[in-house]
């Protein structure tokens, strides 16, 4: 979040100045609970998100606070719901974007310790790289100037954890503010030359100990895989987080959730694009 200028401190409504407040105080419970691998309950009312746009500048006032604490850079932006079946799981309609933090980003055979997590589970994804920035002052966004941006596209295991009491009692906003489950991610070979490729005809299977636990086309992800991407590239212009050339986006899991023990081996098998795994210890 924006840090204002001092001569803009004096002069700001006193709601503006309280608010900041809130989304600060919000922020700082969030990174708590973050850092110490805490189990979320929820605000407190006073803290609790008003709506979808207090959500998104939570948000990024705790990421201000990760990268301080040294979790690294935000280099790309997961959505969240973006498929009948998650969306099903969730009891959410709607789609919802987090950070993807650069230390949380490995490729193609990844090990976890399962420790790390509080409830650590896995999802079968489809992600894109951008080649060029996509500019606020560009919105709305068409499918054929997101589709321009992409120069490359891979396979993905996102890597989610339960950091809630129950998360089924928490409401959207809250959900947002906390990245929407975001952990880490495994991506599998990038592909640059992808542009004949039709990305709905894509088809993934997702095992987990060699149990296929779920299956799936990229035309679950919203129809179109490229309109998760239109909707994150409107959705950061409205809440002010930039999609940079070099940005890692996970457009969605085509499977439910599935909740990982430790030992456990997944493997997630893209057809065109190839393998990638993740073990946890």
């Amino acid at each position: 979040m924006r840090q204002p200028a001092e001569s803009e401190g004096s002069t700001r409504p006193a709601a503006r100045r309280a608010a900041d407040g809130t989304v600060r105080a919000a922020a700082e419970l969030l990174a708590r609970h973050r850092l110490g691998r805490l189990s979320f309950g929820g605000f407190p009312e006073a803290l609790r998100p008003r709506d979808e746009d207090q959500a998104y500048e939570i948000q990024a006032a705790l990421h201000e606070l990760l990268v301080d604490a040294g979790r690294g850079d935000v280099i790309g932006r997961k959505i969240g719901c973006t498929t009948p079946t998650m969306q099903a799981y969730l009891e959410i309609h709607t789609p919802a974007a987090g950070g993807i933090f650069a230390p949380t980003v490995h490729h193609l055979d990844a090990s976890f310790r399962h420790a790390d997590y509080v409830r650590p589970g896995v999802e079968c994804e489809l992600a894109v790289r951008l080649g060029r920035d996509l500019e606020p002052a560009e919105a709305p966004f068409v499918r054929a100037a997101v589709e321009a941006a992409v120069e490359s596209v891979t396979a993905a295991i996102e890597i989610v954890d339960d950091r809630y009491a129950n998360w089924r009692n928490l409401d959207l906003p809250t959900l947002v503010t906390d990245d929407f489950f975001g952990a880490a991610c495994v991506l599998g070979s990038e592909l640059r030359d992808w542009q004949g490729i039709d990305l709905t005809h894509v088809s993934a299977r997702m095992t987990v100990d060699g149990v296929e636990v779920g299956s799936g086309t990229g035309a679950e992800i919203m129809g179109d895989p490229l309109a998760a991407l239109v909707w994150l590239a409107d959705t950061s212009a409205r809440h002010g987080f930039p999609l940079r050339a070099g940005s890692l986006v996970l457009l969605g899991s085509i499977v439910q959730t599935h909740w990982v023990a430790p030992s456990a081996e997944v493997v997630v098998e893209n057809v065109p694009f190839g393998r990638v795994s993740a073990r946890f210890e």
